[in-house]
């Protein structure tokens, strides 16, 4: 299963006069593209071409978006400590001055002038903030802190990921109730025996080489393979429900890229906008395809969208430009294009948080970037969010009071997700023992209200 277009040289070779007929070598195209569907383990009941995977009518929490900003984002750039006096004592070029700041209603805090999009939330106090969030047994490896991050399971055995942990704990209700989109690889956080599915976009979403010229062509003949796929596997019911689960997905899927989709309330998302700033956005068309799926219902209740390249160890640049601001600004733009199509009412069952695998270090480095770290900040938006505030016990930044040249986590990154899991999305208290295991007890944050 794919998302490239047109059809493999192979079938069009063998095809009858008219358009390629269900040959023998197009077939077994088709058929390992099913094949790799049921690797990942999809897994739902009986489904037809019209849009499946209604909302299960026992799910009443939030759909929760968590974004990914892989490479160690800059949380004391994106929320100024502005009256913490070590601040700029140790940022002598890229902290963020006061005059320049967003206000945040707080004196303390200021916004990075990036995040001007979402200002309006902010205020609104559906946007906010968690801040010296960390880790337990923090790393500076990339590759280690993101594993474990994902995992949330330290000291133990387990090779799961707490997103799959999670999902395993509520009834299975179709193929779009977990899923990674803007790439058809899904995260650590998802790894484990749950059916969750990974695309990289819904317009792309078919399987390998349907032809035809037209809409109309391709919609035959993906009808075509798919009775063909169905009757191929149903003699063997494990690989006979990946199967339908896998063709469903697609029918579903074609079904919502067919349908002519316009952003609600004068939305603009930035990839759309003819030579915006941020015009290809893989970060905006990812929101898009969200929103497309959030407003269809077809049962959608967690998503994972990596954002990476924030790993800046040299020119991160100044307030106004360079590539902290350009990479904050398309988030922000996104996100506030996102919050503007659903609107109020649809963003009251939505919550967005942003992870990191960690912060980076107070000073800047001779290249005025900065690297590595520990503590950062997480964003966060959504109807439920406890918003217009910076939460979580600030450590400062005297030297004293650092971890290791570090921003001190006062806040366990997994405090939050469990506190939004609980009062956003339905998770029972007792479930937290299997999403984190080895927590403990769990301290409240006040990010997010509970659902009413």
């Amino acid at each position: 299963m794919t998302h490239r277009s047109g059809c493999p040289d192979g079938a069009r070779a063998n095809a009858a006069p008219g358009g390629p007929g269900l040959t023998r070598r197009a077939f077994l195209t088709r058929t390992a593209g099913v094949a790799a569907a049921s690797l990942v383990g999809l897994s739902a009941p009986q489904l037809t071409t019209r849009v499946a995977f209604a909302a299960s009518p026992t799910y009443t929490g939030d759909v929760l978006v968590v974004v990914s900003f892989r490479g160690g984002f800059d949380g004391l750039s994106a929320v100024a400590p502005l009256g913490d006096p070590g601040y700029a004592a140790a940022r002598p070029t890229i902290a963020v001055p006061p005059s320049r700041a967003l206000p945040t209603g707080d004196r303390f805090w200021g916004l990075h002038p990036a995040l001007a999009p979402l200002l309006p939330w902010w205020q609104a106090g559906t946007f906010g903030a968690v801040h010296a969030v960390g880790a337990p047994d923090p790393t500076r490896s990339h590759f280690s802190a993101m594993a474990e991050m994902e995992r949330a399971a330290p000291g133990s055995s387990l090779r799961t990921g707490w997103i799959d942990r999670a999902l395993g704990l509520r009834p299975a209700t179709g193929t779009f109730q977990g899923m990674s989109v803007g790439s058809a690889t899904v995260p650590q956080s998802m790894s484990g025996p749950f059916a969750e599915l990974g695309l990289d976009s819904l317009d792309g979403f078919t399987l390998d080489g349907v032809w035809g010229d037209t809409a109309e062509q391709k919609a035959a003949d993906l009808r075509r393979w798919s009775t063909a796929l169905a009757a191929l596997h149903a003699g063997v019911p494990s690989m006979s429900t990946a199967a339908t689960s896998a063709l469903g997905a697609i029918a579903t899927a074609r079904t919502l890229a067919d349908a002519t989709y316009t952003p609600a309330n004068g939305a603009r998302y930035p990839h759309t906008v003819d030579g915006g700033p941020f015009e290809g956005s893989p970060l905006s068309a990812a929101l898009l395809d969200v929103a497309r799926l959030v407003r269809a219902d077809v049962g959608l209740q967690l998503v994972c969208i990596d954002y990476g390249d924030w790993d800046m160890h040299a020119d991160l640049g100044t307030v106004d430009r360079g590539r902290f601001h350009g990479r904050l600004a398309e988030w922000a733009a996104s996100v506030a294009a996102f919050a503007a199509d659903l609107g109020t009412d649809g963003m009251r069952d939505v919550t967005l948080l942003t992870m990191s695998e960690f912060g980076r270090r107070v000073a800047e480095n001779g290249d005025r970037g900065t690297d590595h770290g520990h503590g950062n900040a997480m964003l966060l938006l959504g109807g439920g969010v406890a918003g217009g505030t910076v939460h979580g016990p600030w450590p400062g930044l005297a030297p004293e009071r650092l971890d290791d040249g570090d921003l001190a986590g006062t806040t366990d990154y997994r405090d939050v997700l469990a506190e939004v899991l609980t009062r956003r999305c339905g998770q029972s208290a007792a479930d937290l023992t299997t999403v984190f295991p080895g927590r403990g007890a769990f301290a409240g944050v006040g990010a997010v209200v509970p659902r009413t």
